[in-house]
């Protein structure tokens, strides 16, 4: 049986590494896998120009849901 490709979707856009960690930190208590995109020059050098410093969260598509009223909570948990 051929094994399924997983589709990663984007759920968050993190302007740091350390912030785009808490986040993958977060979701992950709550048992969904996430990956980190981003851009190696921006992490390399610092750069936060043209969103070279962001940092996309990404999960599989069929957790895109959850993952995001979960991170919705969250926010509204900081204010």
């Amino acid at each position: 049986m051929p094994s399924q490709k997983v589709r990663f979707v984007t759920v968050y856009i993190a302007s740091s590494q350390p912030e785009a960690e808490i986040i993958k930190g977060r979701l992950s208590c709550e048992d969904i896998p996430a990956i980190l995109r981003y851009e190696a020059a921006g992490i390399i050098y610092g750069l936060t120009i043209d969103g070279l410093g962001q940092v996309e969260v990404r999960v599989p598509s069929d957790l895109a849901e959850r993952a995001t009223e979960i991170l919705s909570c969250h926010k509204n948990e900081e204010h």
